[in-house]
């Protein structure tokens, strides 16, 4: 298929000028070989909007969201996960388009919080999973965030736990090196709330970092970009000084149009942030959690589960009340 290239240049803004980016595991720019983000045709507020044309939120709800590019999750409901994933950057590559897929299936999975617990059976179990994950995306160009949550929360894990889950994560980034040559990693990094900048650049380096194209922020999360990207730029200061490298980093704007009011599971009064685009101050702004999908049983989702696509929510969230 012929592909139209196209540069990005406001990337280069990501990472300060003093700092020397360490090489990303891959040759290739995925955003490159393909002309703009992929749209999820199968979405949980796509599904909504055509399953419910004559309700009057339906029409807002496609508008601004089921229409918008954002990334597909895949976990232990996707069935047999070499054919979901590649089915999924099939579907957009014979568009041209790029996909954006989130690996959340790690072993112990959300392990503290709770509210997403799950995930594959073992560590063991885990390294196949992703091995099958990162085979069928194959050479097809993709970005795959992986595993939100991860590194951001090890309050209740003993160190044995701790090591166990960033050899996980390195294994997995060494199928992706191996398997998917034009796909760009990102290893979840938290929020600026989690953890401190020093501690995120330790717990990415010790998973694997070196082998990422880069990292991820605010996934499922409210805060605002500026504050994401302040705290990506002190990760990749501390980076530098104890490693001697620098990555890029993405920011996911899905629900950060009204930035945190300290909640993070269904708080009230958010909205819709930035489409997904390149720049802003990160290498890339991606809606990465659908605006109006639950974050557990709390808040303005009080009753429903993780994952399950809430009209009144995502209808409000759109207007920020």
């Amino acid at each position: 298929m012929s592909r139209r290239i196209r540069t990005l240049m406001a990337a280069l803004c990501a990472l300060p000028l003093a700092f020397a980016a360490a090489p990303s595991a891959h040759a290739a720019d995925p955003t490159t070989m393909t002309n703009g983000f992929y749209v999820d045709p199968d979405s949980s507020a796509r599904r909504w909007a055509a399953a419910n044309p004559g309700d009057g939120r339906a029409a807002a709800i496609n508008a601004s969201i089921a229409n918008t590019p954002m990334a597909r999750w895949f976990g232990s409901w996707s069935g047999t996960i070499g054919t979901a994933t590649g089915a999924y950057v099939g579907a957009a590559d014979y568009r041209d388009k790029l996909p954006v897929l989130v690996a959340y299936n790690i072993y112990h999975r959300d392990y503290c919080g709770g509210h997403s617990a799950g995930g594959a059976a073992s560590p063991y179990a885990y390294a196949d999973w992703i091995a099958q994950f990162a085979g069928g995306i194959a050479a097809r160009p993709a970005v795959v965030i992986l595993e939100p949550d991860s590194l951001g929360d090890y309050g209740c894990m003993t160190q044995a736990q701790i090591d166990e889950r960033e050899a996980m994560l390195t294994g997995a980034l060494a199928e992706f090196n191996r398997q998917a040559p034009n796909t760009w990693v990102y290893m979840d990094a938290g929020n600026p709330r989690w953890a401190d900048a020093a501690t995120m650049a330790r717990r990415l380096h010790e998973a694997g970092l070196r082998q990422a194209h880069g990292f991820s922020l605010n996934v499922s999360n409210y805060i605002t970009t500026a504050e994401n990207t302040a705290y990506g730029n002190a990760v990749n200061n501390e980076l530098a000084a104890r490693y001697g490298y620098t990555k890029p980093f993405v920011v996911d704007t899905s629900r950060n149009g009204n930035g945190s009011n300290g909640q993070w599971c269904n708080p009230s009064g958010r909205r819709i942030g930035t489409p997904t685009r390149t720049g802003g101050g990160a290498e890339m702004l991606l809606w990465i959690k659908t605006p109006g999908e639950s974050d557990g049983n709390c808040g303005v989702g009080a009753g429903s589960t993780a994952g399950q696509f809430l009209p009144e929510v995502a209808y409000k969230m759109i207007y920020g009340y």
